[in-house]
């Protein structure tokens, strides 16, 4: 969507929103093209399944456009509250999947590559990511995820996952030293045997 068809170039999210519940349709398309690429990446991420990301974005979507309008402007970031959505479906599928189906049973989601060879080992790399990731505390992984998979600032998860800054700081470290321990084991098979030790 160019400048020139975007008639809240320059607005706010909470404006945006607030449009769409005053009935501007162009206002849920506006949003969704600024939102959706950030939640998709943070559910495929998370859930390391496409099909079922793109559901928990619809769905954490879907619970945004009803909350509409009841927005309390002020009160948070509309991104905030959206990430906040989606870690939360995330988490409740991750916990079913975790009761029916073993991570090792989930199909990776196809990764164009330039080569074969490549791919596998990018593959093997996710699903060894995935698997440790999974072994982790939900919320040390979530923290793990939010900081170093998505690039967020500490006090954005902190409103993301309601806790404290100093909570996030602990949970991220926490969470980086078990995924050390839990893949140093794998280097060589994940094809990391001559990266330098730091």
């Amino acid at each position: 969507m160019t400048q020139a068809q975007d008639p809240f170039a320059g607005a706010p999210d909470e404006a945006v929103l607030i449009a769409f519940a005053n009935g501007d349709g162009q206002a849920a398309r506006v949003l969704t093209a600024r939102l959706l690429p950030r939640v998709m990446a943070q559910a495929t991420r998370m859930l390391g399944n496409r099909n079922e990301a793109e559901d928990a974005a619809q769905d954490a979507f879907m619970r945004l456009w009803k909350q509409a309008p009841n927005w309390r402007q002020g009160e948070a970031q509309v991104s905030t509250w959206l990430y906040r959505v989606v870690a939360n479906l995330c988490t409740d599928r991750l916990r079913k999947r975790r009761g029916a189906v073993s991570l090792d049973q989930v199909a990776e989601p196809m990764d164009a590559a330039p080569s074969v060879p490549a791919q596998m080992q990018t593959q093997a790399r996710m699903m060894a990511l995935s698997n440790a990731l999974a072994a982790l505390p939900e919320r040390q992984a979530q923290a793990v995820a939010l900081r170093h998979l998505e690039g967020l600032a500490n006090p954005e998860i902190a409103q993301i996952m309601d806790i404290s800054v100093r909570s996030v700081e602990s949970l991220t470290a926490r969470g980086k030293r078990a995924l050390t321990a839990i893949l140093s084991g794998q280097k060589a098979e994940l094809g990391y045997d001559d990266d330098e030790p730091e």
